[in-house]
């Protein structure tokens, strides 16, 4: 069963403090949600598969004379998440994965594993900065037919957008490493 950007954000969650079904997703949708959204039927099938694999359980508590059902991250799961912090971080969805990390970030007890993560990171983020950057240069003497240069200009224009972000994002994890050197 392979585990999802989802479960580990869960996990990240649950490392805060012990939360119900409806709680996690009041907090995906309050800061979350800025770079990963989540229903509630996504929610539950992240806990079903991380109670499957014993990183966190479930209690159940009476409350007002209802039931609730109360998630806490169990050892295996804690172990779970910081090996996720420190792995690589995938070519796919680098920017959900990037912002993930970076939010639990304070999870990480080190400041020189911080550093290690953050560079980590920024490493992925400056290849595929070079991947957009190649793209543009391989663009610039393309000769487009009439019919399709409205087309190719917005698409152009698309990339413009990508590459200012991958190299704003590239200057302000700058920012936080030197940060982070410095303290």
């Amino acid at each position: 069963m392979a585990v999802t950007g989802m479960e580990h954000v869960i996990l990240g969650l649950l490392m805060i403090q012990r939360q119900t079904l409806y709680e996690l997703h009041r907090n995906f949708k309050r800061g979350i949600s800025l770079f990963y959204s989540a229903s509630y039927g996504s929610l539950q099938t992240a806990l079903r598969k991380l109670l499957g694999k014993e990183w966190i359980s479930c209690e159940e508590l009476a409350e007002n004379g209802r039931l609730k059902k109360v998630y806490h991250v169990l050892p295996q799961g804690r172990e779970a998440f910081l090996h996720w912090m420190h792995s690589e971080t995938p070519d796919q969805k680098l920017e959900v994965t990037v912002l993930s990390k970076l939010f639990f970030l304070g999870h990480v007890e080190h400041a020189s594993d911080r550093e290690v993560i953050i560079a980590e990171m920024m490493d992925k983020m400056e290849r595929a900065l070079a991947a957009l950057e190649r793209m543009e240069q391989e663009l610039e003497g393309v000769e487009v037919p009439q019919q399709y240069r409205d087309l190719f200009h917005y698409q152009l224009l698309t990339l413009n957008y990508g590459l200012g972000a991958h190299r704003y994002a590239r200057d302000w994890f700058g920012r936080l490493r030197v940060e982070l050197e410095r303290n």
